[in-house]
Formats: C-alpha cells, sequence, structure tokens
C-alpha cells in the first residue's frame, strides 16, 4: 500500500501561497508537447489556469494575480520590470478589477493534449477534463479522512481503513475492547464456559500429538479434521472453507464433547470400583484419558473421583455454541458495514467538493455570459455607430466628387475607365447603362448628366453605342425657362486627335425629356446609333486607348 505521512503547516513557506489554498496553474510536465510561452503564467510560469490579462498586455493564473494584489500594497507586473523598466506606466500597475478574461487563451489551452504524472497512471487527454481526472485518479494521493495522517493511494483507502488506520477502531460491546477493523474481524469474545471448553480442546489435542505420533495432520488438511472434517485444499480454499463452515465445525466440535463427557463418566464409574489406575487404558478416538483436564479443574487419578458433566447440560451446551456462532456473523457483518461507511463518507464529501466546484463553474460560466451579451450590445452599438459615419463620409465623398468633376459653364468632358471590362458587363446585361457626374449649364442654369450604353440601346442594340442627354432636377428650375431649347452636341475624341464622332441635335420642345423635372431626372433623350461598335473596337482609330475613352458634351446656352 502506497502511504506517506502527511506535509505539517510548519513546513509550507510562508513566502507563497500554499497549493490547497491558491490553486496555481497547471505543471508543465503534464503537457505531451512543450507549452507555447503564450500559455505560461507571468508569475508562477505554469500553464495558465482561468487565464486573466492585464492593462500592460501580460497573462496571469486568477489565483496568482489575486495573491500577488492582496500582498502587496503597489504591486508592479515583474514581466514590465524584465522587459524594459524604462517603459513602466500605469498600465503596469496589478489591480483585479482592472484585468479581464482572456476567452480565447482559456479555449486553447482547455484544447492542450495532456497526460496524468502519477506513476502507475496511464491516462491521456485534453486539458479541458483533467482536473475531472484528478477528482478521480486511482493512483493519485489523497489523505486519510480519519485524521491519522496518512496520505494513501485513492484504490487502496479501503484497504488501508480496514487492515491500516490506526484511527478506524470499533469497540467490542461485550468486552469493551477498542480494536482495529483486522483485530475486530479475529477478536473472539467469549464466555468462561467456553474459555474452558476450548482450554480443555487445546490440552488435549497437545496431548494425542505427544503420545500419537502416529497421527499427523496432512498440512493441506482442515484443522478440524481431528473432530471429524475431511475437507483437503490449497491454502486460498481452506481459508475460504474455514470462512465458510464455522457452524459445521462448531457441531462437529460438540459431537467430540459428547463423547468425551460419555468417556469421563464411564472413567468416574471406574475409580469408584477402586479400580488402579495403571490397569485403566480406556482410549475415546485414540485419546489417552489421564492426561485430560475436567472443566472443574481435576485431574483424572487413580485415587480421585471424577464428575460427569450432567446430562442436561447438553442443549445449554448447544445453545451457548449456536449462539457464539451468530455473534460471531453479526459482529463481522456489523465491521464490514463500519468500513463501507467510512468508505461512503469519502465519496460523499468527493461529490460535495465536485458540486461545490461545478456550481463555481456554473455561476463563472454565467458572469462570462452577461459580460459576453454586454459586450455584444456595444459592439451593436459602435456597428450603428460606423454605420452612420461611413454613411456620411460617402455622401462627403459624393460631394467632393461632385465639387471637382462639376462643370458650370456647359461644357463637359467625361473620361471612362475599364472600358472593355464595362462593355462586357453590359453585354451580359449586369450594368446596361452607365451615368456621367451632373454638370450645369451655368452658375445657376440648367443640371444635366449624359447616360451611355455601351452595348447600345432601343434601334442600336448590340451594333452601336448609344448616347444619351439627360435632363435632372435642379436647385434653381423655378428660375428659368422651360422647356430646355438649347443646342447638345456630342464628342468622341480620338485620342490621336485625328477623326472625332461628332453629333448633335435640338431639343423637341413638345417631348416631356425637355419639360421642367417632376422626378430626379427626365427620360433620356439622344442618339441611340452613335457609334457603331466595330469602328469603336478598330485598331485603326485611337476612340479606346489604355482601356480608356473620353466623351465631350457642349451646350451652346447663347443659342
Amino acid at each position: 500500500m502506497a502511504e506517506k505521512s502527511s506535509r505539517g503547516p510548519q513546513d509550507v513557506l510562508s513566502s507563497s501561497p500554499d497549493e490547497n489554498e491558491f490553486p496555481f496553474g497547471y505543471p508543465t510536465n503534464i503537457c505531451e508537447d512543450a507549452p507555447d510561452q503564450k500559455y505560461l503564467c507571468s508569475n508562477c510560469n505554469n500553464i495558465l489556469k482561468k487565464a486573466l490579462q492585464t492593462l500592460c498586455g501580460h497573462r496571469y493564473c486568477s489565483a496568482c494575480l489575486s495573491w500577488i494584489v492582496r500582498n502587496n500594497k503597489n504591486p508592479i507586473c515583474q514581466k514590465c520590470k524584465e522587459e524594459d523598466p524604462s517603459t513602466l506606466s500605469e498600465g503596469s500597475l496589478l489591480a483585479e478589477e482592472r484585468a479581464f478574461g482572456d476567452a480565447a487563451i482559456n479555449k486553447e489551452i482547455s484544447e492542450l493534449k495532456v497526460r496524468c504524472v502519477t506513476p502507475g497512471c496511464s491516462w491521456s487527454g485534453i486539458m479541458k477534463i483533467f482536473e475531472e481526472h484528478q477528482s478521480l485518479c486511482e493512483y493519485a494521493l489523497i489523505p486519510c479522512h480519519t485524521g491519522c495522517g496518512h496520505m494513501v493511494m485513492r484504490k487502496n483507502l479501503a484497504d488501508h481503513l480496514e487492515n491500516g488506520c490506526v484511527n478506524n477502531v470499533t469497540m467490542c460491546q461485550k468486552c469493551k475492547r477498542s480494536l482495529s477493523s483486522s483485530e475486530y474481524q479475529k477478536h473472539s469474545c467469549e464466555g468462561s464456559l467456553c474459555r474452558e471448553q476450548k482450554r480443555v480442546q487445546t490440552e488435549t489435542s497437545s496431548k494425542e500429538k505427544q503420545n500419537h505420533s502416529t497421527v499427523l495432520i496432512n498440512k493441506d488438511g482442515c484443522r478440524f479434521s481431528e473432530v471429524g472434517c475431511s475437507f483437503r485444499g490449497s491454502k486460498e480454499k481452506m481459508k475460504e472453507h474455514e470462512k465458510t463452515a464455522v457452524g459445521a465445525h462448531m457441531l462437529l466440535l460438540l459431537q467430540h464433547i459428547k463423547q468425551l463427557k460419555a468417556s469421563l463418566c464411564t472413567v468416574s464409574k471406574a475409580a469408584n470400583g477402586f479400580v488402579p489406575q495403571s490397569q485403566l487404558n480406556v482410549n475415546v478416538a485414540d485419546k489417552s484419558i489421564p492426561d485430560l483436564q475436567i472443566p472443574g479443574g481435576l485431574e483424572i487419578n487413580g485415587d480421585l473421583e471424577v464428575d460427569c458433566f450432567p446430562a442436561s447440560s447438553v442443549p445449554e451446551d448447544e445453545s451457548v455454541l449456536q449462539q457464539l456462532v451468530r455473534e460471531k456473523v453479526i459482529s463481522e457483518l456489523e465491521n464490514k458495514l463500519h468500513v463501507f461507511e467510512n468508505i461512503v463518507s469519502v465519496l460523499n464529501k468527493e461529490v460535495e467538493t465536485s458540486n461545490l466546484e461545478i456550481t463555481a463553474f456554473r455561476r463563472q460560466s454565467e458572469l462570462d455570459q452577461n459580460i459576453i451579451r454586454g459586450l455584444e450590445l456595444k459592439i451593436a452599438e459602435l456597428h450603428r455607430c460606423l454605420t452612420q459615419k461611413d454613411a456620411g463620409l460617402s455622401n462627403l465623398h459624393k460631394s467632393l466628387l461632385f465639387s471637382e468633376q462639376a462643370s458650370y459653364d456647359g461644357v463637359f468632358l467625361w473620361k471612362i475607365t475599364d472600358v472593355g471590362r464595362k462593355l462586357q458587363d453590359s453585354v451580359t446585361g449586369r450594368t446596361v447603362s452607365l451615368y456621367s457626374p451632373a454638370f450645369y449649364t451655368a452658375k445657376y442654369g440648367y443640371k444635366v448628366c449624359l447616360r451611355i450604353y455601351l452595348n447600345g440601346d432601343g434601334t442600336g442594340k448590340g451594333t452601336h453605342v448609344s448616347l444619351f442627354f439627360v435632363v435632372m432636377k435642379g436647385d434653381y428650375d423655378a428660375l428659368l425657362p422651360w422647356p430646355f431649347r438649347h443646342k447638345v452636341t456630342f464628342m468622341l475624341l480620338d485620342q490621336n486627335n485625328r477623326e472625332h464622332i461628332i453629333d448633335a441635335f435640338r431639343p423637341d420642345l413638345t417631348s416631356a425629356s425637355f419639360q421642367r423635372p417632376v422626378n430626379d431626372m427626365n427620360v433620356a433623350s439622344g442618339c441611340p446609333m452613335f457609334l457603331p461598335l466595330t469602328k469603336l473596337q478598330s485598331p485603326k482609330y485611337a476612340y479606346v486607348k489604355e482601356d480608356t475613352l473620353f466623351l465631350k458634351c457642349i451646350i451652346e446656352t447663347n443659342s
């Protein structure tokens, strides 16, 4: 049995917390692979247990941080001191309320592959269930709950309580003696009559062994073979036999005593008839009568009278033996019950400890969930703020682009990039048309824009580039004359300045396209067959150069 004396309080260093009071991190030697530095506590240098991250970015076990704060007035992060003392700041001050649980590191640590380092145990698994295994490991040393001062393996606790625990004692109800479990099992508290009979049996057996050397007891035979038991077997089977055949042995012994009593009565009668001892040679079951001692203390001699046990005492002896057998069985059962009660008590304490830990984990989980919900609400609020700011920035960006690209003299130059991709999008229908930025005929004039279909629209669909003019709703429409009546000229510039494509038209004053806009913009009007696609893509011309083309719109405001 693996036992050792428990360590006294005086052996614990006062400069660091006791391992039972302050649960430091997990030892690094339980990991199958060497743990990463980020998994180690900045204080105990063990694997983090309930990791907390401080404002300076270093990590501590929850218990380590509590101990440091409790035992130091103004605790400074030791890692900050070691790395660069010149960078110490307010963030290096340690306080429990300024640290937060590092959920990411805790999750990574819970998945680390570990093993049990208790000698004899071959368990391996992940860190998440390591503590559960520690509370159940059969090879772990635990203190005996009786207070005897011994540490025993969990699997040997029952055997220790039964055979080795000095505090696990039971008092015999008859003789009032305090006995250990093993002594109590062997203890047989008998009355004076039974003890006298046992003494007679023992002395008679001793004499018989001396006078009859031919009668040998086989070491594999039952100890009650002399009174009629014929069982033989190995030592293990012999022990089992002696435990289970107590009643049978008592009956055989009772019969043998009856025979002895009958023989003693005969001897008594012969003594009264003045038969000399030298002529007496009575053998009962190969026993020599003169060497026997009687419970009354009388030795059988030729000149003495021997009193026979009265016949009425036989039933009484039977009841005494039966009572002894019952008491023996009851005492053994009581002893086993006592041992089992102690084991159940130990298990109950472990269950209570586990329940307390589970309750603590649940409380911590609820706290963590509340923190997570609070953080989620803060994140949602920040997301809303960012969305509003993004919308504001987008509006500012559009306004800035409009200010940069806007024209106020009726002349607008439109640069279109990524022509190949945009033409393909127009063919596939992903982006059929493109709008230009808005421009003005004057500072407070008409607001207009261009709309182009690179793959054509209407009569020019699939064969020509279609270009249209759009009148938009402006801020000063109420002061302008309607319908719009100014001449519009379109130009596709040849980037080699050789042959520009030019087309012009005058507004149809009856068309809704040139009336005062009611919506954001009117229906587009212009040239559906502005330029053949074959000419646009022809290498003879430079309308598209470096995947870019330029369109120019001129509005004659003086006409």
